[in-house]
């Protein structure tokens, strides 16, 4: 690697100085996220190294995106990852559309540096601070708190 290191987090969770990533940003359910980062769901985490992000890949990332319809996304019902409580954003087909296309032209950027095989299903990942000993306790607690009031 070069002069970027790759670091573990306490999580186990490798990241690199300079990572970027291609998010869903969703400011109207940032009341819902205790993860210590904006809602957003990821469409390709990691991408491109920051130092190799430049006007042409600008470009491309303009046209790619362009070529695909506006889409909205409804969060539907809590899941969970070991660790992860999140939210399910349906419909999935535009988010993968998205994903198949950065994958066809950056094969390179593999999602979740391939630690998943070929990555996530799109999540909104709501909290993922709790271990396996105390996660199921805590995220049935979080999940009744964040429920609506018509399914508490």
């Amino acid at each position: 690697m070069s002069k970027d290191t790759l670091t573990v987090d306490e999580d186990g969770w490798p990241d690199v100085s300079g990572d970027t990533a291609l998010t869903i940003r969703l400011p109207e359910a940032d009341p819902l996220v205790r993860a210590g980062s904006p809602a957003h769901v990821t469409v390709l985490y990691p991408f491109l190294h920051e130092s190799r992000i430049d006007d042409g890949v600008h470009r491309e990332l303009t046209d790619l995106f362009g070529g695909h319809d506006a889409f909205t996304l409804t969060l539907g019902a809590f899941g969970r990852y070991p660790g992860v409580l999140y939210l399910d954003p349906w419909p999935h087909d535009p988010v993968k559309a998205l994903q198949k296309d950065l994958a066809r032209r950056w094969p390179d950027a593999l999602p979740y540096r391939g630690i998943f095989g070929a990555g996530l299903d799109p999540h909104v990942t709501v909290a993922n601070s709790e271990g396996p000993t105390t996660q199921d306790a805590a995220y049935d607690a979080l999940e009744a708190e964040l429920a609506p009031p018509c399914c508490r």
